[in-house]
């Protein structure tokens, strides 16, 4: 759930806590301002990270978590491929993988008031010897996650869920010959306009996203000295049409302003977007192109609205 879809209940008492792990909505959810009034409002935040971050000023206790290199475990990638990671270094200090934190805070959860913080499941035991006692949990709980076992994966096989069975090879092409409900079913479907168009005061169209250089907040990218070396700071990609008619020079200073909020950077001039529409990334806290965006949600997938937000564009001299 996004930071974003919590405001009501934050706001009228019903959700006073929240737990974030390895999360950052200051910086990755939409309407920056809005995040921030979501944060203060609550009576207690806990954040569990590996840097402190935007999020962090917030929070009331930060766990130190440890990065992919400081654990061992597996990790599942967008491709559904199932790979096993070693630790190669110790973590600094107190820091401690995410499991074992989250394990520790149910175990005395549960020792208080199961009812109340509703962390018991029938099948969590919340007391794990490593990660490979996680992924036998997984394989007993999650049927497309049977086969990939701990004999498998330190054998190097290449497997992808689903994988039904410590016999099944793992599925690289999902749907190859029928979906999960068996054929396809087509319907069709109205278009549902942007919960904001542009108009006489806000003329242009912002999308938003990442760069090869940079992931999200920046928490990690933003540490590397030779990736900052490439992409230093916040840029702002605008048409040559758009920066003719501004009198816009690469690298100048421009302002892009929605209802939400203003941010300042360097303009790019490129032919990567068309006229009437400029690209701004969120990956530097000073101007974020999430200070911009719009906190309307997808009414089906409850998606924010990243890629769409009217906005004015100002040459600043």
């Amino acid at each position: 759930m996004a930071v974003t879809e919590m405001m009501p209940s934050v706001l009228e008492g019903k959700i006073r806590g929240l737990y974030v792990v390895g999360e950052n909505p200051v910086m990755s959810d939409p309407d920056t301002t809005h995040i921030r009034k979501i944060l203060a409002a609550l009576d207690f935040l806990l954040l569990q990270e590996i840097f402190p971050s935007e999020t962090s000023h917030y929070a009331d206790i930060l766990l130190p978590g440890v990065t992919f290199a400081e654990k061992s475990g597996t990790f599942t990638n967008t491709e559904r491929r199932v790979q096993r990671v070693q630790q190669a270094i110790d973590p600094p200090g107190v820091a401690r993988p995410d499991w074992q934190i989250t394990s520790e805070i149910a175990r005395r959860a549960l020792r208080g008031d199961p009812a109340r913080v509703r962390m018991e499941a029938p099948f969590a035991k919340w007391d794990y010897a490593d990660t490979w006692d996680i992924l036998t949990e997984i394989n007993a709980v999650a049927p497309s996650y049977a086969g990939i076992t701990k004999a498998r994966l330190e054998r190097g096989e290449r497997l992808q869920w689903p994988c039904t069975s410590t016999d099944h090879p793992g599925t690289p092409i999902l749907h190859a010959k029928r979906f999960t409900r068996g054929l396809g079913r087509f319907f069709p479907v109205e278009h549902v306009p942007p919960a904001e168009e542009p108009t006489s005061d806000f003329p242009m169209i912002l999308s938003t996203g990442r760069v090869l250089y940079h992931w999200h907040g920046g928490e990690m990218t933003r540490r590397a000295s030779r990736l900052l070396e490439v992409y230093p700071e916040a840029r702002v990609e605008v048409n040559a049409v758009d920066a003719g008619s501004m009198g816009l020079m690469p690298g100048n200073a421009v302002r892009v302003t929605s209802r939400r909020g203003s941010i300042t950077a360097k303009a790019w001039v490129t032919d990567r977007v068309p006229p009437g529409m400029v690209f701004a990334n969120f990956h530097f806290p000073e101007n974020s192109a999430n200070i911009l965006t719009i906190s309307a949600l997808d009414p089906e997938a409850k998606i924010p609205e990243y890629k769409v937000a009217a906005v004015r564009l100002e040459a600043v001299s």
